[in-house]
């Protein structure tokens, strides 16, 4: 299954986010990442979608969503050019002989330190998905204690 990013804009109304999110729901595809937010605009919302699935249910997904009485555009951003960012808080145990390497890792990804105790250190990075997926990664061998994404948010490349 392929990974797709859609941003939907929509009025900003009551139940206006159940509905989209139920489109998904009734095929059986689970939302990856869901973020919503204001726009230039204040009625207007943009909701950044990103979900796995196929090129046939999810071009249908699409069609339905442009039904819905508030969604003003649906755009798949996938194969477009883009500028992606999320960010990410992440808990690692970080005992004293461990917190320089912990240390050298969030500077290499630009990390901010968020907080630190006795026993851990949380960190925040934000970049593009890849970037946090790798800052992830490197940080399981230390044991992660706690992370929490923001989501994904997506604009397409002015041309």
């Amino acid at each position: 299954m392929r990974q797709y990013v859609i941003s939907v804009k929509v009025e900003n109304k009551f139940g206006v986010l159940a509905r989209v999110a139920g489109l998904f729901s009734a095929r059986g595809y689970n939302i990856d990442s869901l973020t919503v937010s204001a726009t230039e605009q204040d009625n207007i919302s943009v909701m950044t979608i990103v979900v796995r699935g196929d090129d046939r249910v999810i071009e249908q997904v699409k069609k339905q969503l442009n039904k819905l009485i508030d969604v003003i555009k649906v755009t798949d951003h996938t194969d477009l050019p883009c500028v992606q960012r999320e960010i990410v808080l992440i808990k690692v145990n970080a005992p004293a002989s461990k917190r320089a390497e912990i240390y050298q890792l969030g500077e290499i990804f630009r990390a901010d330190i968020a907080d630190i105790s006795p026993k851990s250190i949380t960190l925040g990075v934000k970049g593009e998905p890849d970037k946090i997926d790798n800052f992830i990664e490197l940080l399981r061998p230390y044991g992660i204690k706690e992370l929490m994404r923001t989501g994904r948010v997506s604009l397409v490349k002015e041309q």
